[in-house]
């Protein structure tokens, strides 16, 4: 009995590390379909638009992104995958198609933005001002 207990211990030791593990540092692939990435943002990234991005982005991403978009938002540690910093190359190095794609789309944790934010212009909006996240 005793062998039982002290097997079940190890095996629940075990597993409960896993919860205390860090999320996976390398995101997996996000592919963006070619005519998607490609295509030009309309709007130009000026003042108006980025007030109208930078509301949009506290109303509906600042919870899991952060404030300044570092993926360090309060709800980010509930996410299964890692939420994202937008401040770093590999995001900034996307085109704004690919950005305006996935916001739009989504995927896993990150939900899809086409019915919350159902004006097009307002999510190139929001991809404008995720620009300035340097």
């Amino acid at each position: 009995m005793k062998k039982k207990i002290s097997v079940f211990v190890v095996i629940l030791a075990t597993f409960g590390l896993f919860a205390f593990m860090p999320k996976s540092v390398t995101p997996d692939p996000w592919p963006v379909p070619a005519a998607a990435a490609s295509k030009a943002n309309p709007m130009k990234g000026d003042a108006e638009s980025l007030v109208t991005g930078k509301t949009l982005y506290n109303q509906h991403c600042k919870s899991c992104h952060g404030t300044k978009g570092k993926g360090d938002g309060p709800k980010a540690s509930q996410l299964e995958t890692e939420s994202g910093d937008f401040t770093k190359a590999p995001f900034q190095g996307q085109t704004d198609g690919s950005i305006f794609y996935k916001t739009s789309v989504g995927r896993k944790d990150m939900p899809s933005y086409k019915t919350k934010i159902p004006n097009a212009n307002d999510i190139w909006a929001v991809v404008n001002y995720l620009r300035t996240l340097k």
